[in-house]
């Protein structure tokens, strides 16, 4: 998620070598790629209870599971496209961007959703009330991320555009130094930077994705790897779904369990954990969140190839898996 990356400068010969490479990947052996965010909290409690290898040696000769972590979506791209993973959780504007740049993925999950873990925030005493209170302001986003499209859902609910605003393109690590140093007047980010600064008692929120952006993530996959594996994509949603269902039963026990996964202290994990929706199933309204990033992207200029959402969007193998 955090930033539009070298992905639009892939080649066909770097596809191609993909290709090549995935051929040569070790046999039995799948290879998935994570970031240590709580975004994707159940593949980490899974992991530790186990159940990934539980649900794979169910439908096949247990396997070896290869994982890769990884600091942002971008850098996953490009790992897929050189044809080192099978399964990936990232963002889906990153994933919207590497199909659009040729590589051979399609979503079969979703990671979470959650409308307040996305948000425009303010410095806590700032005199912006409204959306409409940030025209000519300096405003930082993650360019090209999911809180680019919030940022732009909010200034229309205010009126405005990005031409109203002066936009800065800035890290997630940096947006938080600038707003705690005034360098800024707002900013759109997501969890668990909000929490983390409303903690502090250093920012409130002026507008979530409420009612106007679900902050839907995704599982992809290689096509190759579902087609000849299907069975245990499927079982890989499964113990996905019983991490997602072991948070929401035992939410204090997952934030100790996960905080050093996703390098948070288990009391503010608590609070993250609170603004996610966990179940892996792709329902009609993700699609459509989904087509309105890609429109987004597209008009924007942050990729140069539309997406057919409706074949990306893969929604038969949660059915398939029983995952409502």
């Amino acid at each position: 998620m955090e930033t539009i990356s070298r992905i639009f400068t892939i080649t066909l010969l770097t596809a191609l070598l993909g290709t090549f490479l995935t051929g040569l990947a070790t046999a039995n052996e799948i290879r998935i790629a994570t970031q240590p965010i709580p975004h994707y909290a159940p593949i980490f409690v899974a992991r530790h209870k186990g159940w990934v290898e539980e649900e794979l040696a169910k439908v096949s000769a247990k396997p070896a599971v290869k994982w890769s972590s990884f600091s942002a979506g971008p850098p996953i791209n490009e790992s897929f496209a050189a044809g080192q993973q099978d399964i990936g959780l990232l963002g889906d504007t990153p994933a919207i961007i590497g199909k659009a740049a040729g590589i051979n993925t399609r979503i079969i999950g979703l990671t979470s959703t959650g409308p307040k873990s996305l948000a425009v925030i303010v410095p806590n005493k700032s005199n912006i009330k409204s959306p409409r209170d940030l025209k000519g302001k300096k405003v930082a986003v993650v360019k090209g991320s999911y809180a680019h499209h919030l940022l732009v859902l909010v200034l229309q609910k205010g009126g405005l555009t990005t031409n109203d605003i002066e936009l800065i393109n800035l890290s997630q690590g940096d947006i938080a130094t600038a707003i705690l140093n005034g360098n800024i007047d707002a900013a759109a980010v997501w969890e668990p930077l909000i929490t983390k600064l409303e903690s502090q008692g250093a920012v409130r929120v002026l507008a979530d994705g409420t009612g106007i952006k679900k902050g839907a993530l995704v599982i992809i996959a290689t096509n190759e790897f579902v087609t000849k594996n299907r069975e245990q994509a499927k079982a890989l949603l499964k113990a996905y779904q019983r991490g997602a269902k072991y948070i929401k039963a035992n939410p204090k026990e997952a934030a100790q369990l996960i905080a050093a996964d996703v390098n948070l202290p288990a009391d503010l994990l608590l609070k993250v954990l609170a603004k996610f929706d966990y179940n892996p199933a792709i329902q009609a309204d993700d699609i459509e969140e989904i087509r309105k990033s890609e429109t987004f992207m597209l008009g924007a200029g942050l990729i140069k190839a539309p997406v057919n959402i409706d074949t990306f969007a893969d929604a038969s193998l949660t059915r398939e898996s029983g995952i409502r």
